[in-house]
């Protein structure tokens, strides 16, 4: 993987991912997203990455939505807990019309009022859809259960009270106090030379004024574990459990990614999945997640199954986790471990447009970029005793919450 750096005297910098190919894929990541509002204004990051679309100095909502759609390409969004996303795809002679449209969107946007009004309807058809979807919500109300009173607790879309009441201004103070140069990145994919991209990336972004300055945020404190039950008109009963673990600096991160992917990731053969799903049948949907954030990390698992069988699948969960604490892993085990995680990142890497996303947050978090055999080298570097480690850490089940949705 070839990549160069490339740093505007604005402070905007940019990730390049040189690759021979007609398709390009770029991104702009802003470091900053729903634990950055203030109470009274939740769900402000996601309405502005909505209004962004709508009109700019210069542009309609339909001449933006045409400027590279007209050419084949395509624009999307999203909101997190910590960054807001603008990405596009699109053939490679359009990079310098889609770095113009990202400087349009993030810094000239008008916001009007007649678009704020009917932008709110539609992010309450969202939050409408969001509940129907209850494999969904309940990560959301996890985290919340897990970090209230925190802004890391509340839900992206925020609460239709706080929505309503949003106004241009919280939209101008949010913008103004974290929309900095200094904290975003801009990563491209696709056949260029430095060159090219440092002249179109100055004649674009370039001209953005600069605003340093770097986030200030408040960790959480470390939450008591609590088990909670809610009663809802499902079929099914859907269930979570976890607990705050490693950031995205902690020496434990990658044997913790390691752990997690060996009991509940990506594939078939997870341990969760072998046994809840393959060997017993009793839950379509068994995973576990970690996410690590720049202050803690949150580490999950969720299944979802029909009520009759809900307290043997837990128990089933539970087994995996006591083996995972109880037995370190022999070095045939954790050789396929290894193995088998390098490759799904390895092949993950064939999305250049996830690519791109992936290098821009390794900058944002690092501030650098580490190559495929760095990440490779460090998986290496995880042991068995390290292991056995952090899953009596992460995994003890007297430390972990939960929160399950059950027919009524």
């Amino acid at each position: 993987m070839e990549y160069e750096l490339i740093h505007l005297p604005n402070g905007i910098r940019i990730v390049l991912h040189q690759v021979a190919s007609p398709v390009s894929h770029t991104c702009m990541l802003i470091n900053a997203g729903a634990r950055d509002e203030r109470s009274g204004n939740y769900g402000l990051a996601h309405f502005i990455e909505h209004l962004l679309f709508k009109q700019t100095e210069k542009r309609n909502t339909h001449q933006i939505l045409n400027r590279l759609e007209s050419v084949g390409g395509d624009l999307n969004a999203y909101t997190t807990k910590e960054y807001t996303c603008v990405h596009a795809s699109f053939l490679s002679a359009y990079l310098e019309r889609t770095l113009d449209l990202f400087e349009d969107l993030f810094f000239h946007s008008l916001f009007p009022e007649n678009e704020l009004e009917k932008e709110k309807g539609v992010i309450m058809d969202e939050m409408a859809s969001y509940l129907d979807s209850p494999e969904e919500a309940i990560l959301d109300d996890f985290e919340d259960q897990l970090f209230r009173g925190h802004a890391l607790g509340h839900n992206i879309l925020g609460t239709e009270d706080d929505l309503t009441r949003l106004t241009r201004k919280d939209i101008a103070e949010f913008i103004q106090k974290n929309y900095r140069t200094h904290e975003i990145i801009v990563g491209i994919t696709g056949n260029y030379t430095v060159r090219k991209v440092a002249t179109l990336a100055a004649r674009t972004l370039g001209k953005v004024p600069e605003t340093a300055g770097h986030h200030c945020r408040t960790p959480p404190h470390p939450p008591q574990a609590s088990q909670t039950r809610i009663q809802k008109p499902i079929n099914q009963t859907h269930y979570i459990m976890g607990g705050p673990a490693y950031s995205v600096h902690d020496r434990n991160k990658v044997g913790l990614l390691l752990l997690n992917n060996l009991l509940g990731g990506m594939g078939m053969t997870s341990k969760l999945n072998l046994v809840i799903r393959e060997k017993h049948g009793i839950a379509y949907t068994v995973e576990s997640n970690y996410l690590p954030l720049s202050d803690i990390g949150i580490f999950h698992i969720y299944l979802g199954t029909d009520a009759e069988k809900t307290d043997k699948a837990l128990r089933l969960v539970s087994n995996e986790l006591r083996k995972l604490r109880e037995h370190q892993l022999g070095t045939m085990q954790l050789h396929q471990a290894k193995q088998k995680f390098k490759g799904q990142i390895a092949l993950a890497e064939e999305n250049r447009l996830s690519l791109i996303i992936s290098l821009a947050k390794n900058l944002m978090d690092e501030d650098r970029v580490q190559t495929l055999e760095e990440v490779f080298s460090q998986i290496d570097a995880v042991e068995a005793p390290q292991l056995l480690h952090i899953a009596n850490e992460i995994l003890d089940e007297q430390n972990l919450s939960s929160l399950s949705f059950f027919p009524e």
